[in-house]
């Protein structure tokens, strides 16, 4: 990988800008404030409410390329905050802000776009995040396909209206759907709630992921790691299923021991 002396990375929370800023040197890490990424180093600090200035210092530091990694909260706004050029772009992001998360990011990708600089996907700078389609580990059966198949039908259709990027499904019936509170919530309720009906005690059940239709892959695209793993073996499922090309394996090793371990599939699927 080439060195990151013209890359900024826009760092959340989670394992991934760690990836990236070990595959990428002299990357620039820019934390913003609320929504601590957790990194070691240097970081380069700034406000959303404060956001144009932040991009005339990324141009001034000669950055030429972005790349948005990690999980990241929606920060708390001080409107007392904001300087006249950001405060222009406020109706627009909070257009985009009420018609979901994939029109927010889309939004915001405009925005970076318009100040000359190129936004890249992590997947992009680091390629071994996407692994190729086939089954790493274990083996699913004839009902753990089907129930892949249903859902991937389900993600589908929460990702047309900006959902959600997961759904556990047993036996053909969707025992979670990924919302909010995100993936480990949900095999979280599926953990608690799987046995409350008789005809359910019996079905394992596979977690499914996908990125949602038409987004776009330069953000927020889908990652599975360690943990998802062993909340999904909590769930007592039997394996989980992602699109091949459309999801990133995090710390591929040892997701797969993981797995292993657990007694889980793991299955990038053909889409």
């Amino acid at each position: 990988m080439s060195g990151g002396k013209h890359t900024a990375l826009i760092a959340g929370s989670g394992r991934l800008p760690a990836i990236v800023q070990e595959a990428v040197p002299d990357i620039l890490v820019c934390e913003m404030i609320g929504a601590p990424c957790h990194l070691d180093g240097y970081h380069l600090r700034f406000r959303i409410e404060r956001l144009v200035p932040f991009l005339d210092e990324l141009a001034d530091r000669g950055i030429e390329r972005v790349v948005f990694a990690g999980a990241m909260q929606r920060p708390a706004i001080d409107p007392e905050q904001f300087d006249p050029r950001s405060a222009q772009l406020v109706p627009r992001l909070a257009m985009a802000m009420q018609a979901g998360d994939d029109a927010t990011l889309r939004a915001v990708i405009e925005v970076f776009e318009e100040f000359d600089l190129e936004v890249v996907g992590a997947h992009e700078l680091v390629p071994a995040l996407l692994p190729e389609a086939g089954v790493l580990c274990g083996k699913p059966s004839a009902v753990d396909e089907d129930d892949a198949e249903r859902g991937a039908e389900i993600v589908a259709a929460l990702g047309a209206s900006d959902i959600g990027q997961g759904a556990v499904v047993g036996r053909g019936l969707c025992l979670a759907v990924e919302t909010l509170p995100g993936t480990d919530a949900m095999l979280d309720f599926v953990r608690h709630h799987k046995g409350l009906r008789g005809d359910l005690k019996a079905v394992k059940g596979v977690f499914y992921k996908a990125p949602k239709p038409d987004q776009d892959r330069r953000a927020d695209l889908p990652a599975i790691g360690v943990e998802t793993v062993k909340n999904a073996a909590a769930a007592g499922l039997s394996g989980i299923a992602f699109e091949a090309g459309g999801v990133m394996l995090l710390d591929r090793d040892a997701v797969i021991e993981a797995a292993e371990e657990a007694g889980l599939f793991l299955w990038a699927r053909a889409s």
